[in-house]
């Protein structure tokens, strides 16, 4: 066991190792003398070419040369990798700076878009009005209100005597009748926002109408272009129900052609129109005209 330690210490084989004067120690292993390797002749182990260790000054020169070599190829790999290191970081930094510099453009631009879109949205604002104002400017008549008749004749003069072009809405309506104040609060709105048609409420009882029309047909509307009757509706509450406003009318009477589409109508006048339930709620423009009538 110490021998074998003393072996990995001393990094030595056992047969070279020798004690003092002794022939064999106490452990039985024989110890070779001095005098046991006279007149032995030397063992001849030829020419080495590889590397050593040993203190030779051949040996000594071989290894400095292997260690400049391995310095040589170690900086040159070093040198390599810190190569291909500044030129990853130079990438990475101009990418970093392209990038930036491609935001600063994309917002430049974003920026220049911003004021052409609200130039361009100016202008074709004002050309839309120019445009709404010329079309306005046609020879038929305008009305922008809600117009109340009171007999059979007015019934009549609002019909023949019109433009021929212009459309006549007549909501014939029974006081207290279910969904005829609506309607006529709706259709005061209408005539708001189409001053070239004409909307009219007349009572039941101006128009002649029986009490069984009165009970089971109001409310009523009924269209005239050019002196022909082009629409009749009756008992209009069973189509809107009980909740509806001016946008349900509009739709309904665009839908049946009456009205022009909203959507054919540039945004722009459109957007005009937006706001009109909220400063115009329902039941703001109720009228009485079944009290007029009774006046």
């Amino acid at each position: 066991m110490m021998a074998t330690l003393e072996d990995k210490l001393l990094g030595e084989r056992l047969d070279y190792y020798c004690s003092s004067s002794e022939d064999e120690n106490e452990l039985g292993v024989k110890l070779i003398k001095d005098e046991d390797f006279k007149d032995k002749p030397s063992l001849n182990f030829g020419r080495w070419e590889g590397e050593s260790t040993n203190t030779g000054p051949k040996g000594v020169l071989k290894d400095w040369q292997r260690y400049k070599q391995l310095e040589t190829e170690r900086r040159a790999d070093d040198e390599a990798e810190r190569l291909a290191l500044i030129k990853r970081l130079s990438l990475t930094c101009a990418t970093g700076a392209e990038e930036h510099k491609m935001r600063e453009k994309e917002a430049t631009a974003a920026e220049g878009l911003e004021e052409l879109d609200e130039m361009m949205l100016e202008y074709i604002s004002q050309r839309m009005k120019e445009m709404v104002s010329a079309a306005n400017h046609d020879d038929r008549p305008k009305f922008g209100k809600l117009q109340i008749l009171r007999s059979s004749e007015t019934f009549l003069d609002a019909i023949d005597h019109e433009h021929k072009d212009t459309t006549v809405f007549v909501h014939i309506y029974s006081p207290g009748g279910k969904g005829c104040d609506g309607l006529n609060a709706c259709l005061n709105t209408l005539a708001e926002e189409y001053p070239l048609f004409k909307f009219c409420v007349m009572s039941t009882e101006a128009a002649g109408m029986t009490s069984y029309f009165e009970k089971h047909g109001v409310p009523a509307l009924v269209i005239y272009r050019g002196g022909n009757l082009i629409g009749n509706f009756v008992r209009l509450s069973d189509e809107f129900g009980d909740d509806f406003d001016s946008i349900d009318v509009e739709s309904f009477l665009v839908e049946h052609g009456y009205l022009p589409d909203p959507s054919t109508v540039p945004k722009i006048v459109r957007d005009n129109k937006s706001n009109r339930n909220a400063n115009n709620p329902l039941g703001s423009h109720k009228t009485d005209h079944a009290n007029d009538d009774d006046d």
